[in-house]
């Protein structure tokens, strides 16, 4: 193994990401053709929204503040130089609707609630619990996959919006107290220069995050083996792949909302 030419490394990894995206994309065609919803589907996906949305609620909230607060200390100190101190609210109100609030709410969502949905599968999986609903004629990826998915792209965004606002207020709270700005006036240089193009644009962006976390999740959660030390390997892939995919797709995403708006 140790003489194998670069090359020969390096095409076999190439087929094995092939493989994978392959395997991926196989496993959200059946989610998807298997989107036919019925009461215990509906009653599954609500209870999903409470797991994946609700408890992850207060995780968002404090890292969306976070961010704001630092954000806006930051960039105090660097416009005060310009006398522009006024203008950390556009600094930060663009900064969180259109790349921070998305892109750190996809990440908490998916260390918290994608690897939980990952190990949960997976003890399922090695535990024999998926062949037991087969046996109960119950759809594996319609019950398990196509209900996380849904309630995943649903509470993403509304996620990201409380976010945003949080973060906002965070940086409202250190422009006042810090930059010497009025309240009143910190609010309306924010929506002055925030346009509804800049939220849809960062929003529009979850949508795709919530699907990529969902999706690795559950695929990872059904390809477990091995026992226990096979759950803790597919929640370890699922947050190092989940979060890979976030900022990848989010250098493609920013340049076509560009593009579109």
């Amino acid at each position: 193994m140790e003489n194998q030419h670069p090359f020969t490394r390096v095409g076999q990894q190439a087929f094995r990401v092939a493989t994978i995206t392959g395997e991926i994309f196989i496993f959200l065609i059946k989610a998807i053709s298997r989107s036919i919803f019925s009461t215990v589907i509906i009653q599954q996906i609500i209870r999903q929204i409470y797991f994946i949305g609700v408890r992850s609620l207060p995780l968002v909230t404090i890292s969306g503040f976070a961010i704001g607060v630092v954000m806006a200390m930051q960039t105090i100190g660097l416009l005060t130089r310009f006398g522009a101190t006024t203008y950390v609210a556009v600094v930060v109100g663009l900064s969180m609707v259109k790349e921070l609030g998305p892109v750190i709410t996809a990440l908490m969502v998916a260390g918290r609630a994608g690897s939980g949905m990952s190990a949960e599968i997976g003890s399922m999986k090695v535990t024999n619990q998926i062949d037991a609903l087969k046996v109960l004629a119950v759809d594996p990826v319609r019950y398990l996959v196509t209900t996380r998915i849904v309630a995943t792209v649903v509470v993403l965004p509304i996620l990201t919006a409380i976010a945003d606002v949080v973060g906002i207020g965070g940086g409202m709270l250190m422009g006042v107290t810090q930059g010497g700005i009025g309240t009143r006036l910190y609010i309306e240089t924010t929506f002055r220069f925030i346009k509804l193009e800049d939220i849809l644009s960062g929003l529009s962006k979850t949508i795709i995050f919530g699907l990529l976390i969902a999706l690795i999740a559950t695929y990872e959660g059904f390809k477990t083996k091995g026992g226990t030390a096979g759950v803790g390997l597919a929640t370890t892939s699922t947050m190092v792949l989940s979060s890979l995919l976030i900022f990848i797709s989010d250098v493609f995403l920013t340049k076509l909302m560009l593009i579109i708006f």
